[in-house]
């Protein structure tokens, strides 16, 4: 027995943060709206983001904060569709929330709180939601879209694809997303693990696994780009704040290079405490500006426990320039089963900057992660997701 035909204004593959902020603002404009995807649960990336709290924003958010073949893209829909707006639909729901560390923000409870926020949006404006419902071959006629489903066939005008990109893949995470985009003529910027831990094979490893478990405050630069937030040595390589961002910016071969003494000028300081208190032992003097375990590991590789006294201007710059300018090669990253999120993506010369609208197929949209729009980690990749699902949300 054939399934029954759903027919709709609006179809949205995605029940993620963009593919649901676009149903509710389509159906906010009286469209009829199905959302579909083949998990069981909506949102889950949500669900997981900020340590269960979401980080659903940041209040710096320009379109400098995003990467991009064309970072002008970015600039309609984020300038449309501001952070202040998402944060005035989360304080009128009378979600709690605070402002963890540079700007970013977090639920005070969970992140089902913006999950269900999401979901009464969109029960208000009487759109469907159809789970665990894998989506399949696409068909389009003159004025409308046909999607195969196992649950039965749905025919729309407008096709909204939000599949995300290829991160966290035990979550579900496929390539359908540029799947269709080829499928209608798009071109593919190469997908890339971003926001995402370091590995190093031996001999690198051996002194940074030596480590595992200190964190400081670096400060990591790649190809013109440097962030001073938290770092974490592991088991494998290098991880926290400071380096998943960096990732964005390297490439394979890449040196980053990384202050371990938060900006502070370790041979200037060195060179004054040689003067004050000459006898003073350096593995000593370095716990000023480092974790014990990290400090003592300096000093074993340079000049151990010689007074200071006993180092010249050229041994003490060398030893600076151990924290100052640790230079690492990374052999790479841990790829995509724990990359927060994925950079490159469906390229935005084929889509409008306006509505998300593919420019070779009238009626097509592709919004959020799968598109070749990356924020920095910090909320930027949620406000992605907002805007432009609010911009295809007004023109769907």
């Amino acid at each position: 027995m054939a399934l029954a035909m759903t027919n709709c204004d609006v179809l949205v593959i995605g029940a993620g943060a963009a593919g649901l902020m676009c149903a509710i603002e389509a159906g906010r404009r009286g469209r009829s709206v199905v959302v579909i995807d083949h998990a069981k649960k909506p949102a889950e990336k949500v669900r997981i983001s900020g340590g269960g709290r979401c980080n659903f924003t940041n209040l710096h958010v320009t379109p400098k904060q995003f990467l991009s073949n064309n970072p002008h893209f970015c600039v309609s829909a984020l300038k449309r569709y501001t952070q202040h707006d998402f944060i005035k639909r989360v304080g009128e729901r009378g979600i709690a929330f605070h402002e963890k560390t540079l700007g970013q923000l977090f639920c005070d409870g969970s992140a089902t709180q913006i999950i269900d926020m999401l979901l009464e949006d969109l029960k208000a404006v009487r759109c469907e939601i159809k789970l665990s419902v894998e989506p399949g071959a696409i068909t389009r006629t003159t004025e409308t879209f046909h999607v195969k489903t196992p649950a039965g066939d749905i025919e729309c005008q407008s096709l909204v694809i939000a599949t995300g990109g290829l991160s966290i893949p035990k979550m579900g995470a496929t390539g359908y997303a540029y799947d269709v985009a080829r499928q209608f003529g798009l071109k593919i910027i190469e997908p890339r693990p971003a926001l995402v831990p370091f590995i190093f094979n031996e001999p690198q490893l051996a002194p940074i696994a030596e480590l595992a478990g200190v964190s400081v405050e670096a400060r990591a630069t790649c190809n013109g780009a440097s962030f001073e937030e938290g770092m974490l040595f592991t088991h494998r390589g290098l991880s926290g704040p400071a380096i998943l961002q960096i990732s964005s910016y390297w490439r394979e071969g890449d040196e980053v290079v990384i202050d371990l003494a938060r900006g502070r000028d370790v041979f200037v300081e060195l060179k004054a405490a040689r003067v004050e208190r000459p006898k003073q032992q350096l593995d000593n003097a370095l716990a000023a500006f480092a974790s014990k375990r990290l400090a003592d590991q300096v000093a074993a590789k340079t000049y151990g426990a010689a007074r200071l006294a006993d180092l010249s201007d050229a041994k003490l710059r060398e030893v600076a320039s151990a924290l100052n300018a640790w230079r690492v090669t990374p052999d790479g990253t841990e790829g995509w089963r724990t990359a927060e999120v994925t950079l490159g993506g469906i390229d935005t010369d084929g889509l409008s900057s306006k509505t998300m609208e593919a420019k070779a197929a009238p009626g097509l949209y592709f919004i959020g992660e799968c598109v070749d729009v990356t924020g920095w980690l910090g909320g930027f990749n949620f406000q992605w997701a907002w805007s432009s699902g609010w911009a295809a949300g007004q023109a769907v």
